[in-house]
């Protein structure tokens, strides 16, 4: 599927290349992790990215303090670098995983 591609599914999911940051959003971002077994947790504590990864556990702990919208971007952030096949992930998800995909090298883009 080329980038243009990518993009056309983003802007169906969220309905332009601006994600609306609705627990929505969260919710299936988060069916992302869930399909490939990974926990994700809130919790306290210092976390200098916002996250830490736990691989040979499969956890995702993120900080509890963060709002909606830094959920969300943090999760962006961070599942890029999970090793996620997307063969595994139903087609629902699998859209929103190539979504997160396109935002996330939109957003590593603009750096």
């Amino acid at each position: 599927m080329g980038k243009g591609r990518h993009l056309a599914n983003f802007v169906s999911e969220f309905g332009s290349t601006t994600m609306k940051y609705t627990q929505n959003t969260l919710d299936k971002i988060e069916r992302i992790l869930d399909e490939v077994e990974y926990v994700v947790r809130y919790e306290r504590g210092n976390f200098q990215s916002g996250y830490c990864i736990l691989e040979a556990k499969k956890v995702v702990v993120l900080n509890k303090f963060l709002q909606l919208e830094g959920r969300i971007n943090t999760l962006i952030d961070l599942i890029p670098q999970l090793n996620i096949e997307p063969d595994v992930l139903s087609t629902e998800v699998r859209r929103t995983y190539d979504d997160v995909l396109v935002r996330a090298a939109a957003l590593a883009a603009e750096k």
